[in-house]
């Protein structure tokens, strides 16, 4: 792709701090997911990642940088367990997308991340109704 922009360059625009959180969030993801695709999505303003599904993509998660703060979002973030509250979205009335937030220097626990990047890579590698069975059991069992 002729406008491709690597990830390095396109976090230069932004605060020393803002950058090092992205870096660290795109490593936790890259960790998760490791056959995941990073590629720069700049009318979206991210870094998008995309999982391989036989001989396609499946898009699952996003390291959004802004001025004051990034986001770690996953796609079908909805869908995943997240028993310590730390998914945020669901006040935006944004269909399925959920996202954790980090300012400058704010400590980043890993651990949790991670699983939500694999289970969210999980969970775009699946089928549509895959996907509703999923949602239909979290909603089954109250969670």
């Amino acid at each position: 792709m002729s406008d491709a922009i690597p990830p390095d360059a396109f976090l230069e625009g932004y605060p020393p701090g803002i950058r090092a959180a992205a870096n660290r969030l795109r490593r936790v993801v890259r960790r998760a997911a490791p056959n995941a695709v990073e590629r720069v999505r700049l009318g979206w303003r991210l870094i998008g990642y995309d999982i391989p599904v036989g001989r396609r993509t499946a898009y699952f998660a996003f390291v959004a940088p802004e001025p004051e703060h990034v986001h770690l979002g996953f796609e079908h973030g909805i869908l995943l367990d997240d028993p310590d509250g730390l998914l945020q979205g669901a006040h935006l009335r944004l269909r399925k997308v959920r996202f954790v937030t980090y300012r400058a220097g704010e400590p980043i626990d890993d651990a949790p991340l991670a699983r939500f990047a694999a289970d969210a890579a999980r969970m775009a590698a699946m089928s549509r109704d895959e996907r509703l069975a999923v949602a239909m059991h979290r909603e089954a069992s109250g969670g």
